[in-house]
């Protein structure tokens, strides 16, 4: 936190509590009290001086952002829980696992790759269509399609008043009477692609997430997880954790500042001191070598 002090849903979110919109909803439900007092509007800058609790329980300190790959089979939900009682992805996942939110969602009919992460505002950021991340799909409709037909999406597309910014779309192989597609999308509104297809006339009846951004499904098997490296994913996003706050490591300016000039090398070496009883020896370099003595005969 800055010495002003932070937003109290940003805190929260930080902490891994929720997401910053969950935590909000949190703290009007009255969830949440600050140095004792119960609070019920998000509009609260709060320090590391003040004490947080959620549902009378003393909040922990924020943790180091963590990522995970996850490999999302068919039948689960992504929410955290389901009215309806189906299962979700988090009542799947393994028990050693922290407190995660899921990036963005999969519906109960999509399978492939879903981040998971400890850090709501992590969430955020990767969620945000500005972070401009491509997010690619393996897509099998019912249907004949052809470039034409999909033309339409490239440029981008108006449904219901909504616009759908331009996809990337291109055609794989017809199977049959299915076909296979592979599209990119940057903003992963709800069900965009199955919306997107049946507006050009094509059923999806299979849609699988094989990257998002730079993180690829790869060789990740149904049901596993696997957590990014922390070193991967400061080379892809930075400083994860905010500049000063309490459990930010210190920065090392390396590489930051001019080099240091090395002190230029002399042409030739100094000369070596005296030896006891004998004349200074010569510079080396471009010093000429003295000439040899004239051997003695032999006799």
């Amino acid at each position: 936190m800055s010495e002003d002090g932070s937003r109290i849903a940003k805190v929260l979110a930080r902490a891994g509590v929720a997401s910053r919109r969950e935590a909000e909803v949190m703290i009007i439900s009255g969830r949440v009290s600050v140095n004792g007092k119960r609070i019920d509007s998000p509009a609260l800058n709060v320090t590391a001086r003040d004490r947080i609790s959620v549902d009378g329980k003393p909040l922990a300190a924020a943790e180091p952002a963590r990522l995970w790959m996850y490999h999302k089979p068919l039948g689960l939900v992504s929410t955290t829980r389901d009215e309806q009682g189906r299962p979700t992805v988090f009542d799947a996942l393994p028990e050693d696992m922290p407190r995660v939110m899921s990036v963005g969602r999969l519906d109960l009919n999509s399978e492939g790759l879903l981040l998971l992460t400890n850090d709501g505002d992590l969430k955020r950021r990767l969620e945000l269509p500005s972070t401009g991340w491509l997010r690619k799909y393996r897509v099998r409709v019912n249907g004949t399609p052809s470039d034409d037909m999909l033309a339409p999406l490239r440029d981008g597309i108006v449904i219901e008043g909504e616009r759908f910014q331009p996809m990337i779309v291109s055609i794989d192989r017809q199977q049959g009477a299915n076909a296979w597609l592979t599209i990119g999308i940057r903003e992963g509104k709800n069900r965009e692609i199955r919306r997107a297809m049946a507006h050009v006339g094509l059923s999806v009846n299979r849609l699988i997430r094989v990257s998002y951004g730079p993180f690829q499904l790869g060789q990740l098997a149904k049901g596993a997880v696997s957590e990014v490296k922390s070193r991967v994913l400061r080379e892809q996003l930075g400083e994860v954790v905010p500049p000063g706050s309490p459990e930010a490591p210190a920065r090392q300016n390396r590489g930051t500042g001019p080099k240091a000039k090395r002190p230029a090398r002399p042409d030739s070496k100094p000369a070596r001191p005296p030896r006891p009883g004998g004349p200074a020896r010569p510079a080396t370099g471009n010093a000429t070598k003295p000439a040899r003595p004239p051997k003695r005969p032999t006799r």
